[in-house]
């Protein structure tokens, strides 16, 4: 029975895959090294719990999308946007995650066996989380995989 691997390889496949991603990581967020700036923009799996049913697995996951955001050298004015590319980071990030969802609701993940438990996932978005000003958006979703264990 492999199939932790195969959802997590996966997983980690479509986000290398995705330009809008420059480093996948996984596990404890706070073992990467965040202050690194060369990583972003980043996207962190973790997995959080799993049920057992009737021939398939229910596994807990949630991806973080991040990235740094960038002050201006230059004094601005724009009360809404600010002095930073906080909103470019939000919108990229939640652009990075909408196709992951996508890819888990309808696309490859979904063709491969993998699918999400609910017609809508929640994105949560978030700035300054975290010691450097990070940016971006969680996703907390149920994965079914189906379970291959033979029982003799």
């Amino acid at each position: 029975m492999n199939n932790i691997f195969k959802l997590t390889d996966a997983i980690k496949e479509e986000l290398q895959s995705n330009e809008l991603i420059n480093q996948v990581t996984f596990g404890d967020l706070f073992e990467v090294d965040l202050l690194k700036q060369n990583i972003y923009p980043l996207a962190h799996v973790g997995m959080t719990s799993a049920q057992i049913g009737q021939g398939v697995a229910y596994v807990e996951m949630s991806i973080l999308f991040l990235d740094i955001v960038d002050e201006s050298t230059t004094e601005q004015t724009d009360q809404f946007y600010g002095n930073d590319n906080e909103h470019y980071v939000l919108n990229t990030m939640f652009a990075a995650a909408t196709k992951t969802v996508q890819e888990l609701m309808r696309g490859d993940l979904f063709n491969q066996g993998f699918q999400v438990e609910a017609e809508n996932i929640n994105m949560e978005f978030f700035s300054e989380r975290f010691e450097d000003k990070l940016a971006g958006v969680g996703v907390d979703f149920t994965v079914t995989i189906k379970n291959t264990l033979d029982l003799c």
